[in-house]
């Protein structure tokens, strides 16, 4: 079975005692989730305390982005070396990041590339927006966005990553896709993977979606046979609203491990 992934995507939000509150909220109510794991990306400047109190956890830090540099004089970057020893994932492709940075399928294949040779694993986000959805285009989108960034990687490499899937159109809307839009969208990932690495890896691969998931229709996504987890961006602002995603998600996972 899949261990399900609830990623929190706090983007540019939060003060420094904010950070610390509501990481100790959610480490209150979900700290030791057995079924699911639990991560938490804050702002860079907030890793390394939040790291400190979260020791003694389940939960997991990951980054926002990172330099497609190990290291050098490019002023104002962020390595995944710097963050390696306190993060386990690196979010890489964000829409945000290729929407409002310019980060093209290029940039996002070596971020993708130092995520990995610094030891961490990246959380690959792919989508579609409302324009290229209308048009018919998201299966050619999205495999197009996979195809770019996992371009010359090994197997071993491609069981490492995180995919989600995050059509554009439905970050920070409040419009999410319908689960069966991430279902379709997920087994054609899923069948991608499977194509050019074989079922080993893609029945392993986890899958994600994202895009205005709240604790009101998240456990529709998490029904999805092929959707192991979410991608959260709002709703991981409020302690209880992301635990109780967390908890359909650990419903979910108890179910399938008993047999129901």
């Amino acid at each position: 079975m899949r261990r399900p992934l609830i990623a929190g995507n706090w983007k540019m939000h939060t003060t420094y005692e904010q950070a610390l509150e509501l990481a100790r909220a959610i480490q209150a109510r979900c700290g030791m989730a057995e079924y699911a794991e639990v991560v938490l990306i804050p702002p860079f400047p907030w890793i390394v305390p939040l790291s400190r109190q979260l020791n003694g956890s389940s939960i997991s830090l990951g980054a926002q982005t990172c330099s497609a540099f190990d290291e050098g004089a490019y002023t104002g970057e962020v390595s995944a070396k710097m963050v390696a020893p306190f993060c386990r994932y690196v979010i890489v492709g964000h829409s945000e990041r290729r929407r409002l940075f310019g980060e093209t399928d290029a940039v996002v294949a070596a971020k993708l590339r130092a995520v990995l040779r610094n030891g961490l694993q990246p959380i690959l986000c792919v989508g579609e927006t409302l324009e290229e959805r209308e048009s018919g285009a998201t299966r050619d989108i999205v495999e197009r966005q996979i195809a770019a960034a996992c371009s010359d990687l090994e197997s071993g490499q491609v069981a490492r990553l995180v995919i989600a899937y995050e059509p554009v159109w439905a970050i920070g809307t409040g419009r999410p896709a319908t689960s069966a839009d991430a279902e379709l969208v997920a087994s054609w990932i899923r069948a991608w993977f499977r194509e050019r690495f074989g079922s080993g890896i893609s029945e392993g691969l986890r899958i994600l979606y994202g895009g205005s998931v709240t604790a009101a229709n998240a456990a529709d996504f998490l029904a999805v046979g092929d959707i192991d987890g979410a991608l959260v961006g709002g709703a991981s602002l409020d302690a209880r609203e992301f635990c109780s995603i967390v908890e359909a998600a650990v419903e979910r996972a108890q179910r399938i491990a008993e047999g129901g």
